[in-house]
């Protein structure tokens, strides 16, 4: 594959689980990568990871939080690689704590990672993109930002605003070439999100049933979904969000008998 051939992405989150799988999918495509996170030791995995396989990348420890520490690292990125083609926010912090309960300090540092990071993010890669005349924005977010979820509204309110940030700088970036769009996983198997989400077999068991193909994604199909809307093949596609869930959004039957689950059954 080269469909990414002489381009540059900038992952952020990028030492494991989805950013990590996305970062090598874009390398093996052809393209280089700028991975970056606050813990140095998992970048560098990455960039080995990517290294072994024949692709270029190269890490840069950023709290995203912080706009100076961002702006310098887009600036990095732009003089060694000469330009940043792609964008991936998928830097987050997430946990389940019933709204009653959540404090104030809680909600801040969900906040301030999941919208103001992707904020800092996207505000410095366009002083690049916007120069170049092209780019791709991609945002990490969840379906719940739309219809919300018991214990997650730091979290909804904060993919929230990123899926209308995105909206709204499309429309504003289109006509010099940038694009914006967002990627709605459902559950995945990563290990902070079992550990966050479905710490133990009776919380994995409630996830999996509130997914109609009754599994969960691998790391690979959602990078795979994200090479598509970075890549030439959705250049007419701006402002949306795909969701990839298996259907979990959707909803679950309440009336009449179960149905589909000897079917599911039997596909396992």
């Amino acid at each position: 594959m080269s469909e990414f051939a002489g381009r540059v992405a900038v992952v952020t989150g990028g030492g494991s689980g989805i950013g990590r799988a996305i970062a090598r999918r874009y390398a093996a495509g052809g393209g280089s990568v700028a991975v970056l996170g606050r813990r140095a030791e998992p970048l560098a995995e990455t960039v080995d990871l990517i290294g072994a396989a024949g692709g270029t990348a190269t890490a840069l420890t950023v709290d995203v939080r912080d706009f100076d520490q961002v702006s310098a690292a887009m600036t990095a990125v732009r003089d060694r690689f000469g330009r940043i083609d792609a964008l991936v926010n998928n830097a987050a912090g997430n946990f389940v704590c019933p709204g009653e309960r959540l404090s104030a300090g809680g909600w801040r540092a969900v906040i301030d990672i999941v919208l103001n990071g992707t904020f800092h993010c996207t505000r410095a890669a366009a002083d690049v993109m916007l120069e170049q005349r092209s780019g791709s924005v991609l945002s990490v977010i969840a379906s719940y930002a739309w219809h919300g979820h018991p214990g997650t509204v730091h979290s909804a309110a904060a993919k929230a605003g990123v899926l209308a940030m995105t909206r709204t700088l499309a429309v504003e970036w289109a006509g010099r070439g940038v694009r914006l769009n967002c990627l709605a996983p459902g559950p995945t198997e990563t290990a902070g999100a079992g550990a966050a989400l479905w710490g133990d077999q009776a919380s994995r068991d409630r996830v999996l049933a509130s997914v109609p193909q009754r599994r969960m994604a691998g790391t690979d199909e959602i990078a795979g979904t994200a090479a598509f809307l970075l890549g030439d093949g959705s250049a007419y596609i701006t402002g949306e969000v795909l969701t990839v869930d298996g259907g979990q959004w959707l909803g679950k039957q309440v009336y009449g008998p179960e149905l589909g689950a000897g079917e599911a059954a039997d596909a396992r």
